[in-house]
């Protein structure tokens, strides 16, 4: 009976040692998992960034990093990139391994950023603010802001290089912006606004200062016109005050959809330089004038010509005539020169002088212009 107990105790209690075991394994495994797995902790913040967990905001300064973080919190509602060399937004920059961060605010200004391509802001389903201001701009791609839903303001100012002008406009001019509330697009050198519609956005703000527009299309002034709650900013442009501003021009007039007009002020002709638009007269705008004075000298001109091409006909049909009188003036004059070229000769002829002298008396008449005719009692 002993033996039995002993063997009963011996196995329960190997039992007990192999569920140990197990127990101690399984722990280590755990432990060396956690240290060498590269698991992201929600806390850790980015190298050369300031993390302010409590208000959402990441702060990454001035750096060599070429790049966008990767290793972005998921808490982070604020991110604000500044001062690094960031040339290029690659597609899913902000995708931290894949995961849509909760982000509602993106500053990227002073990055010299020079191209974004497609999706370079996919996952971000809910930013509201992107501030792109002042980068180099030269390449955007027509995808550059797909996935932007929820976007509200998008920021430009001082970032468009002439060749992304027209790249601009397909970029803006996509489904993804629909709920775009503001657009600032000051001091890009643009000559015309770079939105082909106005109505697939909810633009209640347009900034288009210190830009290049000399003049706004028929087009564009359909579309204000159309679109009641935008409000266009357009100080420190270079109009041309000519018949072109038509259209403008009584939109400001009649329209109080853009709250700098008074400051709008003409660049060319010089004579309007520095008058403002508003107070320009109505004839200086006036299509119709300014094709009557451009209709008038056309209608001057063709009968300037018609009367050139008339005297040259009568001139043609008279030409036998012409040519008579022509051959009777040069004969008069070639007779009237053969007498003056004789009397220089009588008057330069010494004898002939002297003869004078001897007999003042007579003198010789020139007759027919030919021939001389001693005349007595006459004088030379």
């Amino acid at each position: 009976m002993r033996e039995k107990m002993w063997i009963f105790y011996g196995v329960d209690n190997s039992t007990c040692l192999f569920s140990i075991w197990n127990q101690w394994c399984l722990y280590y495994a755990a432990v060396a998992c956690l240290l060498f797995s590269p698991v992201r902790m929600d806390h850790a913040c980015p190298s050369s960034c300031i993390c302010a967990k409590d208000s959402g905001t990441v702060t990454c300064g001035d750096g060599e990093d070429t790049e966008v973080p990767g290793d972005i919190p998921e808490w982070t509602s604020t991110l604000i990139l500044k001062g690094r060399n960031i040339s290029t937004l690659q597609r899913g920059a902000f995708m931290s391994n894949g995961t849509e961060l909760q982000m509602t605010t993106l500053s990227l200004s002073y990055n010299g950023i020079e191209a974004i391509e497609p999706y370079a802001f996919l996952g971000l389903p809910r930013l509201h603010v992107l501030d792109l201001s002042h980068n180099q701009l030269e390449y955007i791609s027509a995808r550059a802001f797909h996935g932007l839903l929820e976007l509200r303001s998008l920021y430009l100012n001082h970032s468009i290089l002439p060749p992304a002008t027209e790249q601009l406009s397909n970029a803006l001019n996509t489904q993804s912006l629909r709920n775009l509330h503001r657009l600032e697009l000051a001091g890009n050198t643009l000559k015309s606004i770079p939105l082909l519609r106005l109505d697939m956005h909810n633009l209640h703000a347009l900034v288009l200062i210190n830009n290049s527009i000399e003049s706004i299309g028929g087009g564009n002034v359909s579309m204000l016109y159309q679109q009641k709650r935008i409000r266009v900013y357009l100080d420190l442009n270079p109009f041309r005050c000519n018949c072109e501003l038509e259209a403008f021009y009584y939109w400001l007039k009649n329209s109080s959809q853009c709250p700098d007009a008074g400051r709008l002020l003409c660049r060319e002709p010089e004579a309007k330089r520095g008058v403002p638009v508003e107070k320009l007269r109505e004839e200086d705008v006036d299509c119709m004038n300014e094709n009557l004075e451009a209709v008038s000298y056309v209608f001057l001109g063709i009968v300037l010509a018609l009367i050139g091409v008339v005297f040259l006909m009568v001139l043609y049909l008279n030409r036998r005539g012409i040519k008579r009188w022509l051959n009777n003036i040069r004969d008069a004059c070639r007779d009237q020169m053969e007498v003056y070229h004789y009397r220089y000769e009588q008057d330069s002829d010494p004898r002939l002088a002297n003869v004078a002298v001897e007999a003042p008396e007579t003198s010789d008449r020139v007759v027919g212009g030919h021939g001389r005719q001693r005349v007595p009692g006459s004088a030379l």
